[in-house]
Protein backbone atom coordinates (compact mmCIF):
# COMPACT_ATOMS: atom_id res chain seq x y z
CA UNK A 1 0.00 0.00 0.00
CA UNK A 2 1.16 3.67 -0.72
CA UNK A 3 2.57 5.19 2.34
CA UNK A 4 0.07 8.22 1.64
CA UNK A 5 -2.74 5.94 1.02
CA UNK A 6 -2.08 4.03 4.12
CA UNK A 7 -1.85 7.30 6.60
CA UNK A 8 -4.76 8.84 4.54
CA UNK A 9 -6.52 5.67 5.38
CA UNK A 10 -6.27 5.94 8.62
CA UNK A 11 -7.36 9.41 8.77
CA UNK A 12 -10.65 9.24 6.96
CA UNK A 13 -11.46 5.68 9.57
CA UNK A 14 -10.72 8.41 12.21
CA UNK A 15 -12.92 11.10 11.27
CA UNK A 16 -15.88 8.19 10.37
CA UNK A 17 -15.55 7.15 13.97
CA UNK A 18 -15.41 10.77 15.76
CA UNK A 19 -18.78 11.25 13.66
CA UNK A 20 -20.16 7.98 14.93
CA UNK A 21 -19.33 8.53 18.56
CA UNK A 22 -20.67 12.13 18.24
CA UNK A 23 -23.89 10.43 17.48
CA UNK A 24 -23.70 7.87 20.21
CA UNK A 25 -23.18 10.50 22.60
CA UNK A 26 -25.37 12.65 22.07
CA UNK A 27 -28.52 9.98 21.85
CA UNK A 28 -27.24 8.11 25.06
CA UNK A 29 -25.71 10.80 27.41
CA UNK A 30 -28.05 10.26 29.92
CA UNK A 31 -27.68 6.08 29.74
CA UNK A 32 -24.20 6.06 29.76
CA UNK A 33 -23.50 2.21 30.52
CA UNK A 34 -25.47 1.91 26.72
CA UNK A 35 -23.38 4.65 25.33
CA UNK A 36 -20.22 2.96 26.79
CA UNK A 37 -21.02 -0.35 25.24
CA UNK A 38 -21.85 1.39 21.87
CA UNK A 39 -18.87 3.11 21.40
CA UNK A 40 -17.02 0.20 22.41
CA UNK A 41 -18.39 -1.75 19.50
CA UNK A 42 -17.78 1.40 17.23
CA UNK A 43 -14.34 1.80 17.56
CA UNK A 44 -13.37 -2.09 17.62
CA UNK A 45 -14.38 -2.30 14.05
CA UNK A 46 -11.74 0.54 12.61
CA UNK A 47 -9.36 -1.01 14.80
CA UNK A 48 -9.09 -4.36 13.50
CA UNK A 49 -9.09 -2.82 10.41
CA UNK A 50 -5.99 -1.15 10.51
CA UNK A 51 -4.29 -3.57 12.24
CA UNK A 52 -5.29 -5.79 8.94
CA UNK A 53 -3.57 -2.62 7.04
CA UNK A 54 -0.62 -2.42 9.16
CA UNK A 55 0.08 -6.13 8.69
CA UNK A 56 0.71 -5.65 4.76
CA UNK A 57 2.39 -2.55 4.82
CA UNK A 58 5.50 -1.78 5.51
CA UNK A 59 7.05 1.36 6.33
CA UNK A 60 9.56 3.18 4.64
CA UNK A 61 11.50 5.61 7.11
CA UNK A 62 11.38 5.41 10.71
CA UNK A 63 9.86 9.11 10.96
CA UNK A 64 6.87 7.08 9.54
CA UNK A 65 7.01 4.34 11.99
CA UNK A 66 7.35 7.14 14.48
CA UNK A 67 4.19 9.03 13.10
CA UNK A 68 1.93 6.40 13.18
CA UNK A 69 2.27 4.97 16.76
CA UNK A 70 3.28 8.67 18.24
CA UNK A 71 0.24 10.37 16.74
CA UNK A 72 -1.86 8.42 14.40
CA UNK A 73 -2.53 4.91 16.69
CA UNK A 74 -3.45 6.80 20.11
CA UNK A 75 -6.11 8.48 18.85
CA UNK A 76 -8.19 5.53 18.17
CA UNK A 77 -6.77 2.98 21.20
CA UNK A 78 -7.29 6.25 23.41
CA UNK A 79 -11.17 6.20 22.66
CA UNK A 80 -11.34 2.68 23.65
CA UNK A 81 -9.38 2.62 26.78
CA UNK A 82 -11.66 6.03 27.82
CA UNK A 83 -14.99 4.14 27.03
CA UNK A 84 -13.38 1.22 28.83
CA UNK A 85 -12.99 2.66 31.93
CA UNK A 86 -16.07 5.19 31.96
CA UNK A 87 -18.16 2.11 32.07
CA UNK A 88 -16.29 0.22 34.26
CA UNK A 89 -16.68 3.70 36.72
CA UNK A 90 -20.31 3.47 35.38
CA UNK A 91 -21.46 0.02 36.32
CA UNK A 92 -19.61 0.27 39.61
CA UNK A 93 -21.02 4.00 40.86
CA UNK A 94 -22.47 3.60 44.31
CA UNK A 95 -25.89 3.77 44.98
CA UNK A 96 -25.24 6.21 48.37
CA UNK A 97 -25.20 9.60 49.66
CA UNK A 98 -22.98 12.76 48.65
CA UNK A 99 -20.13 12.09 50.79
CA UNK A 100 -19.26 8.46 49.85
CA UNK A 101 -20.02 9.28 45.91
CA UNK A 102 -17.54 12.11 45.94
CA UNK A 103 -15.17 9.82 47.87
CA UNK A 104 -15.35 7.17 44.91
CA UNK A 105 -15.20 9.49 42.23
CA UNK A 106 -11.89 11.51 44.43
CA UNK A 107 -10.84 7.76 44.40
CA UNK A 108 -10.89 7.12 40.45
CA UNK A 109 -8.95 10.43 39.74
CA UNK A 110 -6.33 9.53 42.57
CA UNK A 111 -5.69 6.22 40.39
CA UNK A 112 -5.08 8.82 37.18
CA UNK A 113 -2.76 10.72 39.79
CA UNK A 114 -0.82 7.45 40.47
CA UNK A 115 -0.89 6.74 36.34
CA UNK A 116 1.43 10.20 35.96
CA UNK A 117 3.57 9.68 39.07
CA UNK A 118 4.57 6.36 37.63
CA UNK A 119 5.48 7.53 34.13
CA UNK A 120 6.49 11.28 35.12
CA UNK A 121 9.71 11.07 32.91
CA UNK A 122 7.18 10.15 30.26
CA UNK A 123 4.50 12.37 30.48
CA UNK A 124 7.31 15.28 30.68
CA UNK A 125 8.51 14.02 27.30
CA UNK A 126 5.30 13.66 25.47
CA UNK A 127 3.70 17.04 26.93
CA UNK A 128 7.15 18.89 25.83
CA UNK A 129 6.55 16.71 22.62
CA UNK A 130 10.18 16.22 22.50
CA UNK A 131 11.38 13.48 19.95
CA UNK A 132 15.10 12.85 21.06
CA UNK A 133 13.94 9.18 22.30
CA UNK A 134 11.07 8.47 19.40
CA UNK A 135 12.98 5.86 17.99
CA UNK A 136 12.99 3.81 21.76
CA UNK A 137 9.39 5.11 21.87
CA UNK A 138 7.72 4.60 18.65
CA UNK A 139 9.60 2.18 16.75
CA UNK A 140 8.69 -1.18 17.37
CA UNK A 141 11.04 -4.03 18.53
CA UNK A 142 13.74 -1.04 19.45
CA UNK A 143 12.59 -0.40 23.40
CA UNK A 144 15.61 -0.18 25.53
CA UNK A 145 15.68 -1.73 29.00
CA UNK A 146 17.33 0.90 30.76
CA UNK A 147 13.87 2.89 29.95
CA UNK A 148 11.05 2.74 32.36
CA UNK A 149 8.36 -0.45 30.41
CA UNK A 150 4.99 -1.07 31.22
CA UNK A 151 4.90 -4.69 33.10
CA UNK A 152 2.45 -5.46 30.54
CA UNK A 153 5.02 -4.72 27.30
CA UNK A 154 5.46 -8.65 26.44
CA UNK A 155 1.58 -8.92 26.43
CA UNK A 156 1.03 -6.45 23.39
CA UNK A 157 1.25 -7.69 19.88
CA UNK A 158 4.87 -7.15 18.37
CA UNK A 159 3.95 -6.16 15.08
CA UNK A 160 1.03 -3.62 16.07
CA UNK A 161 2.78 -2.08 19.50
CA UNK A 162 5.92 -0.29 21.04
CA UNK A 163 7.48 0.50 23.98
CA UNK A 164 5.28 3.85 25.02
CA UNK A 165 2.25 3.96 22.16
CA UNK A 166 0.16 2.35 24.36
CA UNK A 167 1.08 4.80 27.60
CA UNK A 168 0.29 7.96 24.89
CA UNK A 169 -3.29 6.34 24.45
CA UNK A 170 -3.73 5.95 28.63
CA UNK A 171 -2.29 9.91 28.94
CA UNK A 172 -5.20 10.80 26.53
CA UNK A 173 -7.94 8.63 28.14
CA UNK A 174 -7.12 9.88 31.26
CA UNK A 175 -7.25 13.40 30.41
CA UNK A 176 -11.03 12.58 28.99
CA UNK A 177 -11.54 10.70 32.10
CA UNK A 178 -10.14 13.67 34.66
CA UNK A 179 -12.63 15.96 32.74
CA UNK A 180 -15.30 13.56 32.84
CA UNK A 181 -14.41 13.10 37.19
CA UNK A 182 -14.03 16.54 38.05
CA UNK A 183 -17.30 17.51 36.12
CA UNK A 184 -19.17 14.60 38.27
CA UNK A 185 -18.14 15.90 41.47
CA UNK A 186 -19.40 18.97 39.84
CA UNK A 187 -22.59 18.01 39.95
CA UNK A 188 -22.79 15.88 42.88
CA UNK A 189 -24.67 18.29 44.92
CA UNK A 190 -27.88 18.02 42.22
CA UNK A 191 -27.47 14.12 42.97
CA UNK A 192 -30.49 12.30 44.80
CA UNK A 193 -29.66 8.86 46.54
CA UNK A 194 -32.82 6.21 45.56
CA UNK A 195 -33.17 3.33 47.80
CA UNK A 196 -33.07 0.41 45.70
CA UNK A 197 -36.01 -1.69 47.14
CA UNK A 198 -34.05 -4.88 45.50
CA UNK A 199 -30.50 -5.39 45.24
CA UNK A 200 -29.03 -8.53 44.04
CA UNK A 201 -25.72 -9.87 45.66
CA UNK A 202 -23.60 -11.99 43.93
CA UNK A 203 -21.13 -13.55 45.94
CA UNK A 204 -17.72 -15.21 44.49
CA UNK A 205 -18.42 -18.78 46.27
CA UNK A 206 -15.42 -21.01 45.00
CA UNK A 207 -11.48 -20.70 45.92
CA UNK A 208 -9.80 -17.38 45.19
CA UNK A 209 -7.40 -18.96 43.18
CA UNK A 210 -10.25 -20.72 40.97
CA UNK A 211 -11.04 -16.89 39.95
CA UNK A 212 -7.34 -15.86 39.63
CA UNK A 213 -7.38 -18.61 37.39
CA UNK A 214 -10.19 -17.93 35.41
CA UNK A 215 -9.77 -14.21 34.84
CA UNK A 216 -5.96 -15.08 33.66
CA UNK A 217 -7.25 -17.12 30.91
CA UNK A 218 -10.03 -14.71 30.23
CA UNK A 219 -7.21 -12.06 29.77
CA UNK A 220 -4.82 -14.26 27.45
CA UNK A 221 -7.70 -14.85 25.31
CA UNK A 222 -8.27 -10.80 25.13
CA UNK A 223 -11.68 -11.58 25.88
CA UNK A 224 -11.71 -7.65 27.83
CA UNK A 225 -11.09 -5.06 25.79
CA UNK A 226 -9.51 -6.70 22.67
CA UNK A 227 -6.51 -7.23 24.97
CA UNK A 228 -6.17 -3.85 25.34
CA UNK A 229 -6.59 -3.80 28.95
CA UNK A 230 -3.93 -4.98 32.01
CA UNK A 231 -4.30 -8.13 34.21
CA UNK A 232 -4.31 -5.84 37.01
CA UNK A 233 -7.27 -3.74 35.76
CA UNK A 234 -9.24 -6.61 35.50
CA UNK A 235 -8.17 -8.04 38.78
CA UNK A 236 -9.50 -4.85 40.11
CA UNK A 237 -12.68 -4.52 38.61
CA UNK A 238 -13.87 -7.89 39.46
CA UNK A 239 -12.51 -7.04 43.41
CA UNK A 240 -14.94 -4.22 43.37
CA UNK A 241 -17.56 -5.86 41.38
CA UNK A 242 -17.63 -9.43 43.34
CA UNK A 243 -16.78 -7.29 46.86
CA UNK A 244 -13.58 -9.57 46.95
CA UNK A 245 -9.94 -9.33 47.85
CA UNK A 246 -7.42 -11.79 46.03
CA UNK A 247 -4.72 -10.45 47.39
CA UNK A 248 -1.34 -11.14 45.59
CA UNK A 249 -2.39 -12.19 42.53
CA UNK A 250 0.88 -12.24 40.54
CA UNK A 251 2.06 -15.51 43.00
CA UNK A 252 -1.24 -17.33 42.72
CA UNK A 253 -0.59 -17.35 39.06
CA UNK A 254 3.01 -18.65 39.77
CA UNK A 255 1.92 -21.28 41.89
CA UNK A 256 -0.90 -22.32 39.47
CA UNK A 257 2.02 -22.24 37.08
CA UNK A 258 3.59 -24.70 39.16
CA UNK A 259 1.26 -27.26 39.42
CA UNK A 260 3.09 -30.31 38.94
CA UNK A 261 -0.62 -31.92 37.71
CA UNK A 262 -3.46 -29.93 36.09
CA UNK A 263 -1.92 -27.02 36.37
CA UNK A 264 -5.88 -25.58 34.36
CA UNK A 265 -8.20 -27.42 36.96
CA UNK A 266 -10.81 -25.18 37.71
CA UNK A 267 -10.92 -24.81 34.01
CA UNK A 268 -11.40 -28.47 33.26
CA UNK A 269 -13.75 -28.41 36.07
CA UNK A 270 -16.01 -25.52 34.41
CA UNK A 271 -15.77 -27.84 30.96
CA UNK A 272 -16.47 -31.04 32.21
CA UNK A 273 -19.82 -29.62 34.31
CA UNK A 274 -20.94 -27.39 30.93
CA UNK A 275 -20.22 -30.98 29.17
CA UNK A 276 -22.34 -32.64 31.25
CA UNK A 277 -25.05 -30.22 32.05
CA UNK A 278 -26.10 -29.93 27.71
CA UNK A 279 -25.89 -33.58 27.95
CA UNK A 280 -28.60 -33.52 30.41
CA UNK A 281 -30.53 -31.16 28.78
CA UNK A 282 -30.46 -33.34 25.85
Amino acid sequence: MDKNLFIKECKVKLSSLEKKLNLIEAKFQNEKVDLCERALMEIDIPVREIKILLAEYKFEALAEEVYFFKIVKPQFISKFIYYSKLLSIEVAIPNAGKAILKEYFECELLTLKTFYDQYTDFYEYYRRKATFLDDKYFVRNQFDLKIKLETGLYDYDEKFATSHDHIVSKIIANDLLEKYLLESIKNIDGYTFKESEEKLILLWSSSKSSLVELLYALYCSHAFNGGNIEFSEIVRYTEKTLNIDLGNFYKTIHEIKNRKTNKTKFLQLLNENLSNKLLEDD
